[in-house]
């Protein structure tokens, strides 16, 4: 009899799947399939719904368990699917009461996210599959970009308090763990401050060897985080930006709080910094209203701001929206675009792979051969080494995707 959990969308989502199967299994369950499911994309939560029918097919006597920001801000679609037995919402899942009541008559336990006030910390010995450890420090976004459902997933932004925060990081540390990533939905609207948080945890802990963000927005970045950055090596040189434009009107349509300038401006200073740094970027592709010169400034921004690492959207309406309501770009010109955009992601992390060859870098070893640099580059390791190990490896050459070890 077991618990398996199948997660889909973000670090913050991993996190919580090893909350669920603690507080499952705290709740008297034995034989469950959960899935946590995500909603940033009409995409992402088509692919739950496959997997619950797939799921349903090879375990047709386990319980199957829904939940995650998908069933938050879509309850009805899969409190309708005849192959699930139960649907719990984003904070109902992180309960045992509610694991406790899986059996009662009522399918649907979800309730109203934007009433929740506080964070609760969820303290965890390890995180499954994973050779580096994801710890929550925030949850839910106060921010109403126009094209995102996930505030509606998430509820308002909480802060797990500091004190709490460096008791879990130590506890993991001790269990093993090299790296630790600090997570959530909009970490950098931390209170009291991101920069504090990590200095703090730095402090702290200084037996830890690495110290990684997750996605950050750049216009929320305080001096304290700068400063970390730049006077502590612990804290990995590797930023992933959520920009999802780079024209200044999209830019406006979507709410967003920052303008192309600030971007830019913000890598230049920090590559001054801590010259080490490499930039990863979330863009959108074909947001509403889009023209052919607007989503050249987007092209081009991944040249302004030296990104490395591209992450592309096609845009995907989410019901409810500002976004989508607007007047939307073609379908065939939305992918046309997401494609060029990859196409120009593949190139520049090309060329930061060339520029790789001959270092040497620190290797945090994963599963399967792999590991990774400092810069969150993946590199294919020569002979195997333990995962959560860190090796002096020389980089020998590349694939076009990773580096290749010596």
């Amino acid at each position: 009899m077991t618990i398996d959990v199948v997660t889909f969308g973000c670090r913050l989502n991993a996190y919580e799947s090893e909350v669920i199967r603690r507080e499952a299994a705290a709740g008297g369950v034995t034989d469950a399939v959960v899935v946590n499911t995500c909603a940033v994309t009409g995409e992402a939560v088509k692919q739950a719904r496959q997997t619950i029918r797939r799921l349903r097919r090879e375990r047709p006597d386990a319980k199957i368990v829904v939940t995650g920001c998908a069933v938050q801000t879509e309850t009805q679609t899969f409190a309708a699917m005849p192959e699930v037995d139960r649907v719990l919402g984003n904070e109902e899942k992180l309960s045992a009461a509610s694991w406790a009541a899986l059996d009662t008559t009522d399918k649907v336990a979800v309730g109203d996210i934007m009433a929740v006030k506080g964070l609760t910390p969820h303290r965890i010995d390890s995180i499954e599959g994973h050779t580096r450890a994801f710890l929550q420090v925030q949850n839910g976004c106060d921010h109403r970009c126009t094209f995102c459902i996930i505030p509606f997933g998430r509820g308002n932004s909480r802060s797990v308090p500091m004190a709490d925060v460096v008791t879990q990081a130590r506890k993991l540390n001790e269990r093993g763990y090299r790296e630790i990533v600090l997570t959530g939905v909009d970490i950098t609207s931390y209170e009291p401050g991101l920069g504090l948080l990590v200095k703090q945890v730095l402090r702290e802990l200084p037996e830890l060897q690495r110290l990684r963000l997750s996605s950050i927005d750049s216009v929320e970045a305080d001096a304290d985080l700068l400063d970390a950055l730049a006077g502590d090596p612990r804290l990995m040189p590797h930023l992933h930006l959520s920009l999802q434009a780079g024209d200044d009107l999209i830019l406006k349509r979507m709410k967003r709080r920052h303008s192309r300038a600030d971007a830019i401006a913000f890598c230049e200073a920090v590559r001054r910094l801590r010259p080490d740094v490499v930039f990863g970027g979330d863009i959108i592709a074909g947001f509403p209203t889009e023209t052919e010169d607007m989503f050249a400034r987007s092209l081009d921004l991944v040249d302004q701001c030296g990104l490395t690492q591209l992450h592309v959207f096609p845009f995907s309406p989410r019901p409810g929206t500002p976004a989508a309501r607007m007047p939307q770009v073609p379908g065939d010109a939305i992918k046309d675009r997401a494609r060029r955009l990859r196409e120009k992601g593949e190139q520049a992390l090309r060329r930061h792979l060339d520029s790789e060859i001959g270092a040497r870098r620190l290797v945090l070893a994963e599963r399967g051969g792999i590991g990774r640099t400092p810069q969150f580059v993946a590199v294919r390791l020569a002979a195997p080494v333990e995962p959560g190990v860190i090796v002096n490896a020389a980089i020998a050459g590349h694939d076009g995707r990773q580096l290749l070890a010596a």
